[in-house]
């Protein structure tokens, strides 16, 4: 990611612009704040819907379908404490 000062990038804003669409984002600094220009793509890609967590796992994990899941009613095991 190339680095700007505030003051160069007003001065070269096309530059700015055409290096992130073609390079990607570029960070412009003013004393201790930064900001970062980035083409529209690289910004939707960025916040574009996410799948959820839970939608993931259910698309992705194999089917329980046929899988024993009761509960073993063995005594449990004796442990020395």
């Amino acid at each position: 990611m190339m680095q700007w000062r505030l003051a160069d990038a007003k001065n070269r804003f096309s530059e700015v612009v055409n290096r992130a669409l073609c390079e990607g984002p570029q960070q412009v600094s003013r004393r201790d704040e930064a900001v970062v220009v980035l083409s529209l793509a690289d910004y939707q890609r960025l916040t574009g819907k996410r799948t959820s967590f839970k939608r993931f796992l259910l698309d992705h994990t194999p089917s329980l379908e046929g899988l024993d899941l009761s509960r073993d009613k063995s005594p449990m095991r004796e442990v020395e404490l």
